[in-house]
């Protein structure tokens, strides 16, 4: 097992330090892409979201299960239990995605099931999975925090809200909400490594504060969206378009997200529960 960083290596004003370079690169970006629009409008930087949310998962997950108590064919076994159904998902969406299945108009809700169906289906297995588990207890407790530093890409609500190319009722919690998340992940991450329980409860809240942000945005995002269940008409166009690249965020992003902070809060509770029991 992984043992936890002894607090005295990671001093507790570390973890607000790393705003002093996270911040102003994050602020950079936004004025970036405010003024030049052309660059969140080509899907670059969410594609890139995406792509590191992937390729991030995948290389993080085969370091944990190195940690782990596994045999090679082990290892090997479980990662490409978790990988493969992993890769066609991002591949169906993706083409889905490509292909306007998304778009609104049609007669299934099949944004809203692309969002609910992986999670419903897979919270469950990595929640009560015992190899999950193993995996969970040999990697450190920072990592599943400090991965989703890629929220901040989520900026581009923000600034499209700005712009006005997206209701303000809808960008600018839904922009700000990712902003943060993905702002105070460093710090998080950092609190939890020190093993101390006031480090835990940290990366707990920002946790909380994760899924929130995505309890506002998907009902944000209904409500405001033609169809059944919108109750505000904007005066912009609405995110209900489905249309490539940005329908990608809520069929791909925010699923994998939403069981990312599962695991860091099962992976959390678990090593509360076994600093405990050592006591």
């Amino acid at each position: 097992m992984t043992a936890a960083v002894p607090a005295g290596i990671v001093p507790p004003r570390a973890t607000w330090q790393s705003l002093l370079w996270i911040a102003p690169l994050t602020l950079l970006w936004i004025l970036l892409i405010y003024w030049q629009p052309t660059i969140s409008d080509s899907g670059v930087s969410r594609t890139a979201a995406r792509l590191m949310t992937y390729a991030l998962t995948g290389v993080g997950l085969w370091l944990g299960f190195e940690r782990a108590e596994l045999t090679g064919d082990q290892r090997r076994a479980t990662w490409l239990a978790v990988m493969i159904p992993y890769t066609l998902w991002m591949a169906v969406a993706w083409s889905a995605s490509i292909n306007g299945f998304f778009r609104t108009g049609t007669s299934l809700p099949v944004l809203p099931a692309a969002i609910f169906l992986p999670v419903i289906i897979g919270a469950p297995l990595l929640l009560l999975s015992k190899r999950v588990g193993q995996l969970l207890d040999a990697m450190p407790t920072s990592w599943l925090v400090a991965l989703q530093l890629y929220r901040i890409f989520g900026s581009w609500a923000l600034v499209a809200a700005l712009h006005r190319t997206l209701p303000a009722v809808f960008g600018l919690p839904a922009g700000i909400g990712d902003t943060l998340t993905g702002l105070l992940a460093v710090p998080a991450a950092i609190a939890a490594a020190t093993g101390t329980a006031r480090g835990r409860k940290a990366a707990i809240a920002w946790n909380i504060l994760g899924l929130a942000d995505f309890a506002v945005a998907v009902t944000l995002g209904a409500i405001t969206s033609p169809g059944p269940t919108q109750l505000i008409v904007p005066d912009v166009p609405s995110i209900g378009a489905g249309a490539y690249p940005g329908v990608l965020t809520p069929a791909f992003v925010v699923p994998s997200s939403i069981l990312l902070h599962a695991l860091s809060l099962r992976q959390l509770r678990r090593r509360s529960r076994a600093e405990v029991a050592r006591h």
